[in-house]
């Protein structure tokens, strides 16, 4: 069996930046640079996270998991931002936790050691569905395969560092909420003691033209829950969690179902993340954190400080002393601040529910221009960054 990956404190790195610079020390710096004969002709913000997010907008274990390691050993990666084309660098110089996101992060087994050695903490949003029946992610791997995954990364890093996501909730006239219910049973039974966190939502259609379009053409019927469905949802699978015990929590949901002990989720947690790397003091005030120790206070803040306590155990109390705005996601998103590094169009599992994907053919080209660029600045392979706008990114 192999042995428990416990992802300790990296070292203090004398300098951390948080949010984002802009090539240097100001947006005049980075007009100078632009003018001043770099390649690709124009402004490049630099961003320097000390949480990164991998990633929202693709499946980057899955697919992409030996260039994200590759980028991070060469120190830098560009994406560009879905919703206005622009691109920025991103410098991993001051990263020190990964919030992954997959359906199959099998891939990642493969490098746990390396992020140990570099003192980056990290844990898993793994999703996990089962909608084989009803061909909605039509590219993942079978259900005892993903099931096995999942218990392999439970026991590499500890089940704290792996969540268990139910996302999203589908219905329709074949697929009832009874039916989904027992599928999730089923998961849920396999999981006891794999893992202590279940996110679900509930599937959003009429928001996303590209993915009402897809549904509809789909012919399966696919609807948006009532909040009578929600509730009564809600209701069943609290029962179902007293035997496992799990910490149900929903993401980007407006619906208040506290009732039943369901809380409104973090998916990049900053409590999670106190609790897994409170002794990091860099990432502790990266994230607003105070971190005080048999009542004196260690890092992160003053001695005074009063703010909200995000977690507590072990004589360590971490309390909230302010709180850095996260840019850019969806109302009731309650995430702390971090910067994705995917990009969309790049996932070919083809989920029929997807907002990141506009067309299989997209998917296709983009996926062709990194096979020849695998372990390029880009993960799309599409632009071409000179070394100095990023710390030495290059294709």
């Amino acid at each position: 069996m192999p042995s428990v990956i416990r992802m300790s404190a990296p070292p203090v790195r004398p300098t951390v930046a948080g949010g984002a610079v802009v090539c240097g020390t100001g947006r005049t710096d980075m007009k100078e640079r632009a003018q001043s004969g770099m390649p690709c002709g124009r402004a490049v913000a630099v961003r320097q996270p000390v949480v990164v997010s991998a990633s929202r907008r693709c499946d980057i274990p899955a697919f992409y998991a030996d260039w994200f390691f590759a980028r991070l050993r060469a120190g830098c990666s560009a994406c560009r931002n879905p919703f206005n084309g622009r691109w920025s660098c991103v410098s991993y110089a001051a990263t020190r936790f990964i919030v992954f996101w997959s359906k199959n992060p099998a891939p990642l087994l493969a490098h746990l050691d390396e992020l140990r050695e570099r003192g980056i903490g990290c844990y898993i949003q793994y999703t996990l569905n089962d909608y084989g029946r009803e061909g909605l992610e039509g590219g993942v791997p079978p259900l005892e395969q993903r099931l096995d995954t999942f218990l392999r990364l439970a026991d590499r890093l500890g089940p704290e560092r792996v969540v268990w996501r139910v996302d999203p909730l589908m219905i329709s006239d074949r697929l009832g909420a009874d039916e989904l219910l027992e599928r999730v049973a089923r998961i849920g039974d396999r999981l006891h003691g794999a893992t202590e966190r279940l996110v679900f939502s509930f599937a959003d259609i009429a928001a996303y033209g590209k993915v009402r379009r897809r549904l509809a053409a789909s012919g399966g019927g696919w609807r948006e829950w009532t909040l009578p469905e929600m509730r009564c949802f809600a209701r069943e699978l609290a029962a179902l969690n007293g035997r496992w015990g799990y910490r149900l929590m929903t993401c980007a949901e407006a619906v208040d179902l506290s009732a039943w002990g369901i809380e409104h989720g973090r998916c990049v947690d900053d409590r999670l993340i106190a609790r897994l790397a409170h002794d990091d003091a860099p990432l502790m005030a990266a994230l607003g954190l105070a971190v005080e120790c048999d009542g004196a206070e260690l890092f992160g803040g003053t001695s005074a400080a009063v703010g909200e306590t995000v977690w507590a155990g072990d004589g360590v109390r971490v309390r909230r002393v302010r709180r850095p705005a996260a840019s850019g996601q969806r109302t009731g998103c309650g995430c702390a601040a971090s910067v994705d590094v995917g990009a969309y169009d790049t996932c070919p599992h083809g989920c029929a529910y997807c907002y990141a994907t506009s067309s299989a053919e997209r998917v296709a080209a983009n996926r062709l221009r990194h096979a020849g660029c695998p372990e390029g600045g880009t993960l799309t392979g599409e632009e071409s960054f000179p070394d100095a706008a990023c710390g030495g990114m290059k294709h």
